[in-house]
This record gives structure tokens, sequence and C-alpha cells, in this order.
């Protein structure tokens, strides 16, 4: 048995590929976490049926994810890599998670109020207002310790962590109390076209995304058409200069060297140089991922093999663990 922490985290399968925001933010350091961590990582398809999908397309982005993680260098025989709907122990859990959350507190999550605000909250399912339930059954079915999230998932985390302290309190001691990891600032990632904007796979235009399995020449352009100002400095500013903030912060990731030393480096060269350099690395990185994740998907009998094999893995602490709950709550077994 492991004596590392246990570390829990997924993305949703909600579009054909991953984007760089994704890589920088969660993959990236996913991959360096493994190495200190007892590592789950879920492709939460169940949380992508929050909001309407094609049936047709699902199951193949669903793929198009797994892969992507495992070209990243999420290694599936190191950490336990698997798909939500693979382990129905997920939903089971949330119901009886359901039962001892409260509806003011579950109203108050920021991220059903935003998203419900963009349709209106008649036409929001029960099933995007119960989101952080069953994100919170996702954590606590593995003991998980360390849960690595952006600053817009913590209060999801905050919530997990009450809820597990109100079922140890009524049922017993039956939940670790889990710590949220709040992910590096280089995390936010911003639209190359809208550099106010936090670059998503939801974009209305695609031009501003740089995606994984991009063609290598498509994210070369994307990157060189970058928007800019009219200044040629190049700095770090936020406010002043958010476009190559944004640039900056994106080379920062992909070559490890830290902002400062980028500005430096680039002191008396133009917009250009910049773009240029972000695009080469960028593209340095992507096209041997890019290659595996389609090499991964040139054979999805292998892919699914993997991805059967280690929902077992999952299957065999979630199981465990639910049977526990069952217990505690006082349902029937069946003999």
């Amino acid at each position: 048995m492991s004596t590392k922490p246990r570390l829990f985290s997924g993305m949703q399968p909600s579009a054909d590929s991953l984007q760089i925001g994704n890589y920088i933010g969660a993959l990236l350091q996913w991959r360096e976490m493994q190495t200190t961590n007892d590592a789950i990582f879920c492709v939460v398809d169940l949380h992508a049926l929050t909001v309407p999908q094609d049936p047709k397309l699902l199951a193949e982005q669903t793929r198009k994810t797994a892969a992507q993680y495992i070209a990243a260098g999420i290694d599936p025989e190191k950490s336990i890599l698997f798909v939500q709907s693979h382990v129905p122990a997920h939903p089971q859990l949330a119901w009886i998670l359901n039962t001892i959350t409260g509806f003011g507190e579950a109203s108050r999550m920021t991220q059903f109020k935003d998203k419900a605000a963009k349709t209106g909250t008649d036409s929001a399912s029960v099933g995007l207002f119960a989101y952080p339930v069953l994100m919170a059954a996702d954590i606590l079915l593995y003991d998980t310790v360390a849960v690595p999230v952006g600053d817009d998932q913590k209060q999801h985390v905050e919530l997990t962590r009450d809820v597990a302290n109100r079922f140890n309190s009524r049922f017993g001691d039956t939940f670790v109390v889990p710590e949220p990891v709040i992910m590096k600032a280089t995390a936010r990632i911003y639209d190359l076209q809208n550099p106010t904007s936090k670059m998503s796979k939801s974009a209305a235009s695609d031009a501003g995304v740089v995606w994984m399995l991009d063609d290598p020449g498509k994210t070369a352009k994307k990157i060189k058409s970058a928007v800019t100002d009219d200044d040629r400095e190049i700095r770090f500013d936020r406010g002043a200069k958010p476009g190559v903030s944004n640039l900056l912060t994106i080379l920062s990731a992909f070559t490890g060297e830290s902002v400062p030393a980028l500005e430096a480096s680039f002191a008396g060269k133009g917009y250009g140089d910049l773009k240029t350099t972000v695009a080469d690395a960028v593209v340095a990185t992507f096209d041997p991922m890019r290659a595996r994740a389609l090499e991964l998907l040139d054979d999805p009998a292998e892919l699914d093999r993997i991805l059967g094999r280690n929902a077992e893995r999952a299957l065999a602490i979630a199981g465990p663990k639910l049977e526990l709950v069952y217990d505690r709550v006082g349902l029937l077994r069946r003999s």
C-alpha cells in the first residue's frame, strides 16, 4: 500500500481537444504531482452531462481526453487513470451525499449561479445544481488528501470538506477530509484574440484558442496572430499589456524560465520575436504529444483496455468505501 498522500483530480471531455490552458493549468502540474502523490486522475464524463451533449460525440471526446492525459505524461501504470462512468460508485455515493447537503449551501455555489445566469435558472438542470455534490463523491470515495484545483473550483472543495465533516459527525469516522491545492498562477491563460478573457474550450471563436491536437502549422499561425498592443516594449503588465503578458506567461510555462528573465532576454526586441519564440516552444512540446495521442486513438481497443484496467483499480478502492457508507447510513445489504 502506498504511503504517499492520495490525490484526485479530473477534467470534463467537453471538446475534441484539450487546450493550452488545460495543459499548463492542470496536465503539466499533474505530471509532476504523480511522482510525489498516490495519484488518481479521472475523465469526468458524468459531470459533462450537466449541460447538453451530443451523444454521438461524447464517447469519442472521452477517449480523446484520456489519450491526451497519457500523451502529456500521465502514466496509467504509475497513476490510476479512468473514466468516471466506469465506476458506478461515483453517482451512488453522490446520492447519499445529496441527502445530507443543504439546499441553501448548494444554492450558494457561484459556478451554478454563473452558469444558470447565462441560460436562466428554469433551463438549468438539477444535475448542474448538484454538480458539486458529485464532485464531493469523486473526491471522498478515495480517501483523497489533496485536490489540485483552480480558484474557480476551491468553493466546491470547501463544500466537500463540510459534507465530509457532517457525515463523519452523524455516522462515525468514514471520510478523509481533503485539502484544496490551488494550482500555480501560471494556470490562468487568456484567449489569444481577447486577452482579457480566460481561454476556454467553449470560446465563441476558435481563433484565440490553442488546441493540443491542432496541426503544428495552425498552432504557430494562431500564436503569431495573437492580439498585443501598439507599443513595442515586451514587459509583463496584466492591466496595460494583457496580450503581451499572456504570451510571456505561456512561454514561461513551456520553457521553465521566469517571466522577469524572459523580459530581460527580449529587451530591445519586438513582438514578432516574442510571438515566434512562443510559437516554436509550444509546437516543440505539443507536436510529439499530438503524435502520441493520435497513435493511442488509432488503436481504440487498446486504449479502452487501459481505461478498463484502471477502472478496476479505482473500483478496488471505491467499492469498499461505498459499502462502508451504505452500512453507516443503514441500508440493507443484498444477500
